[in-house]
């Protein structure tokens, strides 16, 4: 799988600048993912395309930010650490092929609701401000938003994004008092249990540090195909 692309389309940044086959990408600040270069393949000036790339956020009141995965150009990782780019947020892309089924408490929607953003960025929303940006960006291809409800209460999300025959698994969240109730599983099942049968697999992306949830998208049959991370300066 051409994990890069496949991240980029599900989490799209609202503001898109092709240059020399990289794309510089910006939504307000909110989320690296969708406030970096996409870089998968060699410009024809490589020190002029990480220049222009310096302007472009430059110019948005931005640190430039490299997003360097799979299919990023040969080279690119140490010269941009040779300029003194920070390594930031090693990924783990893991994929399976997990089995849905019908979820008690699960509400999904194919949009994301008040009480759905607010769960998620409770837990994700390590930018303080910025909530408005990132359901703009949430919002910007077709997916489905799974929550865990007990009492009216949003408990746990995920959002399902499907592109093919994979599915892309994003925005898995619980609410601190509701953890260690295994409520992130019942939602990831139901979120592919409403995929369907035209989903043969499916994948998601976990910092490297998160091993708890390492361990349960492994006990869910998940198992890492790929990483990236970031540089920043």
């Amino acid at each position: 799988m051409d994990f890069d692309r496949l991240v980029h389309e599900t989490w799209p940044a609202y503001e898109q600048q092709p240059h020399d086959g990289w794309v510089f990408r910006h939504a307000g600040g909110v989320t690296k993912r969708a406030n970096s270069v996409l870089a998968t393949r060699p410009p024809a000036d490589l020190d002029g395309a990480i220049r222009a790339a310096e302007a472009f956020y430059g110019a948005r009141g931005q640190r430039c930010v490299f997003s360097v995965g799979t299919s990023a150009p040969a080279g690119l990782d140490e010269e941009l650490e040779r300029r003194g780019y920070d390594l930031v947020d090693p990924t783990l892309v893991m994929t399976g092929r997990p089995k849905g089924e019908p979820a008690p408490g699960v509400r999904i929607a194919e949009g994301p609701w008040e009480e759905w953003l607010e769960a998620w960025w409770a837990v994700d929303g390590r930018y303080g401000t910025g909530l408005e940006e990132a359901a703009r960006i949430c919002a910007g291809v077709p997916a489905w938003y799974a929550a865990y409800e007990e009492d009216g209460a949003v408990l746990a999300v995920g959002r399902g994004v499907p592109q093919g025959d994979t599915l892309g698994i994003y925005c898995m969240a619980t609410l601190p008092q509701a953890r260690r109730r295994g409520l992130a599983r019942v939602v990831l099942r139901a979120l592919v249990e409403r995929a369907g049968e035209a989903i043969t697999s499916a994948y998601l992306v976990v910092t490297a540090g998160n091993v708890a949830a390492q361990a349960l998208y492994r006990g869910e049959g998940f198992e890492v195909a790929g990483r990236y991370h970031y540089r920043v300066r």
